[in-house]
């Protein structure tokens, strides 16, 4: 069982008294995690290939392509070209996903100190942006060249932002003090 999935199971009995839960499923939970990545507005199928072929490494799962709403004129898109490539993570390969983010490629990342907890929203999810997709230790250094970045969004059943942040600390989020 993944470290993360322990602790999330253990978080009712660590905030039940500071917010009140009278049940265990009213504790926060984790719902999905969804990584996704822009391709921009390159038309190159191989680009669009290997950062699809790179996701699923990093994920374990088959990255969906998102393709474009409108056509924009000034940005060369026409409607339904692919713009981006999501994948959205639920049981197993969630918290194994989370446990490798938390403990491996976080602390990879160059002048690491932690995140803000500005990231969470009202709403209690929790939105990361990674710059370069080399701290996951699936990509090989050789393809240095073809590094992007990505967005990490982990939906949660918190109520609030101060709920979802004394969660997210309690399963080992990495999330810095906030400056008084």
């Amino acid at each position: 069982m993944s470290i993360t999935k322990q602790r999330q199971q253990t978080s009712y009995a660590a905030l039940a008294e500071s917010f009140g839960y009278t049940s265990a499923m009213q504790g926060p939970r984790i719902l999905k995690v969804i990584v996704s990545s822009g391709v921009g507005k390159k038309r190159d199928k191989k680009q669009i290939e290997l950062t699809s072929e790179r996701l699923a490494r990093i994920t374990g799962q088959k990255a969906a392509p998102r393709a474009a709403k409108t056509s924009i004129a000034s940005f060369k898109v026409r409607e339904g070209d692919t713009v981006g490539l999501q994948v959205t993570l639920r049981g197993a390969r969630m918290y194994d996903f989370l446990d490798k983010l938390i403990h491996i490629a976080l602390p990879r990342t160059r002048d690491f100190r932690g995140l803000r907890a500005t990231a969470i929203d009202d709403m209690g999810n929790m939105t990361v942006g990674i710059k370069e997709n080399t701290i996951f230790p699936e990509t090989s250094d050789e393809d240095l060249k073809d590094v992007f970045g990505l967005a990490v969004t982990i939906v949660t059943t918190a109520k609030s932002k101060a709920e979802a942040e004394a969660f997210f600390r309690h399963i080992g989020m990495p999330l810095i003090e906030a400056k008084k």
